[in-house]
């Protein structure tokens, strides 16, 4: 999954990205509000975090114009603890949710989470497709009860499809959405992580749980 944090105070937002990537999040970092909208519009985010003090754009502009370009991913707001104003604004102009600064780094991934949750039809913290169960608090994997050991990029690539199970994700799609901005992107390398998933997922080739559509993409199989 992809977050976008806005934030200019670069101590909180280092905080921020050091939390996010340890989660396994892929990060994007702005500074200021037209920075933080040019990366609303270009890149795919999956979530984006905003401070409202911003320079050049404040946060609650950035909210208004993401929103009035049908941008949908859920927003975050974080804001000062006694400005109870700049909150209900916030969600009023489409914010799904707002931290009161100073704020524990484990109820900020905790609220990331749910709304990430929320934004894919997801209440339950544990996604289950057939017999495999995907916890996204604990990052934690089985299949059949027994614990899968998922490099970092694996549990990724099985965390989108999974969150997206009803839909094909192009190769592109999923590459986006695993890798920052900065990264370089092999979709060779996302082909490995496919097949070593599937060889951990299903050693035996009996369950099949990830389908190749041809000139389209992959998916969780239907048939789980």
């Amino acid at each position: 999954m992809r977050i976008l944090v806005v934030e200019d105070e670069q101590a909180l937002q280092d905080q921020l990205k050091d939390a996010l990537n340890q989660q396994g999040f892929a990060v994007d970092q702005a500074t200021d509000g037209e920075e933080g909208l040019f990366f609303a519009r270009e890149y795919p985010i999956d979530l984006a975090i905003v401070d409202l003090g911003l320079p050049k754009l404040n946060g609650l502009d950035l909210i208004k114009k993401v929103r009035e370009q049908d941008l949908t991913f859920p927003i975050l707001i974080l804001t000062a603890r006694d400005r109870w104003q700049d909150k209900v604004e916030g969600l009023s102009l489409g914010a799904d949710d707002y931290l009161a600064k100073p704020f524990q780094m484990e109820e900020l991934l905790a609220r990331t989470n749910a709304l990430l949750r929320r934004s894919a039809g997801l209440a339950n913290p544990v996604v289950k497709k057939g017999p495999i169960e995907l916890d996204t608090m604990s990052q934690g994997v089985t299949v059949n009860g027994e614990v899968l050991e998922l490099t970092a990029y694996e549990y990724k690539v099985l965390e989108y499809l999974m969150m997206n199970s009803d839909k094909v994700i192009s190769k592109t799609e999923l590459t986006e959405h695993i890798y920052e901005q900065d990264h370089d992107k092999d979709s060779n390398v996302l082909e490995v992580f496919v097949r070593r998933l599937r060889k951990k997922l299903d050693p035996e080739g009996t369950l099949q749980p990830i389908d190749t559509l041809r000139g389209r993409g992959y998916r969780i199989s239907p048939n789980l």
